[in-house]
Formats: structure tokens, C-alpha cells, sequence
């Protein structure tokens, strides 16, 4: 647990794909858990993939995207975990080769070092999932110890409706001994 807060920090890096709509449901989850929860978002998930506003009166917190400046004082305490929900096709690859150009890159990759659990809720389409470099990514980031949920491509099924996008699962994941 950090010093800073009373409660757990659990670090919840959003990015840009439709189901980031309901990452309210995760932070509701994550709080009924007990844990305080600070957002981390890819720039492009800030424009319109989710309810900013909404989801920064939820958390009581500014959301994050990008770095602040030397002399500014740092808004979230250490992560005692971190989610990463939805996570998409080009964060986890970049992750996996260590190319942090945004703020939510460079929190995951500096996750490794933290030796703080990290799961993640993959949200990628199948034809992109067949891509090798992606299996590779996935390889990569399950020996650094990352936890992974199930698959989620987001397409509807045959009859229309869509699966439910497992939430809870990735506090499931981080709260596992």
C-alpha cells in the first residue's frame, strides 16, 4: 500500500478503442473493492472515447495524458497495481518494444521496474490479433508478468449482440497472490 493514501492506488491506463466507454464500470468495480483509483489515458482515447468529465468527478482526479512539467508536483501517488482496459493493438505492442512516446506507454513500461502487478484487458480485432508481432508482444509482456484477461475482439456475434467486456476480471487479475 502507498504511503501517500489510506487506500491501495490502482493505476487504470485507458486507450482508444469503443468499449473505453464503460470504463466507469471498472472504476465503480475497483472502488467498491476499496481501492482509489487515478485514470492514465492515450491522447487519442481523450477525444471522445470516454465521459472525461464524468470519469474525473467519479475519481476525484485529474485525468492524465500527458507528462507534467519538471517543477509540477505529481498528481497520483506510486500504483500499488495497474490496470490497463481496454487495452488495443498498438499500446501493447509498443509496450512490448518498449517505445514510450506517451504518458501511458512510458507509465507501462516503467510498471516492470515497479514490480507492482499489472493486468490487462486486451480489446483487439481478430485479423489484427493474427499479427505476428502481436502474439510476439503478448510473449513478451506474459514473461515481464503481466496478466492477461481473455481476448475481446469487440465483434458483435452472430445473432448481433456483443459479449460483455470483463471488467472486473483485470481487479481479479491484480488482487491474485
Amino acid at each position: 500500500m502507498t504511503e501517500q493514501a489510506e487506500k491501495p492506488f490502482l493505476y487504470v491506463v485507458v486507450c482508444a478503442a469503443g468499449i473505453a466507454a464503460d470504463v466507469s464500470k471498472l472504476i465503480t468495480a475497483a472502488q467498491e473493492r476499496d481501492w482509489e483509483v487515478g485514470v492514465i489515458a492515450t491522447p487519442v482515447a481523450m477525444n471522445g472515447f470516454f465521459d472525461t468529465a464524468a470519469v474525473q468527478a467519479q475519481t476525484g482526479r485529474p485525468i492524465r495524458s500527458a507528462w507534467r512539467t519538471p517543477g509540477d508536483p505529481r498528481p497520483f501517488p506510486p500504483p500499488d497495481a495497474v490496470v490497463v482496459a481496454p487495452a488495443t493493438f498498438n499500446t501493447v505492442n509498443k509496450w512490448a518494444a518498449g517505445l514510450a512516446d506517451t504518458l501511458a506507454v512510458a507509465t507501462l513500461c516503467e510498471t516492470y521496474g515497479l514490480g507492482v502487478p499489472v493486468a490487462v484487458l486486451p480489446c483487439v480485432a481478430d485479423a489484427l490479433a493474427a499479427h505476428p508481432a502481436y502474439r510476439d508482444s503478448l510473449v513478451r509482456l506474459r514473461g515481464m508478468g503481466v496478466r492477461f484477461g481473455e481476448p475481446y475482439s469487440g465483434e458483435p456475434d452472430e445473432d448481433g449482440t456483443r459479449a460483455e467486456f470483463g471488467w472486473e476480471r483485470a481487479l481479479d487479475l491484480v488482487e491474485r497472490r
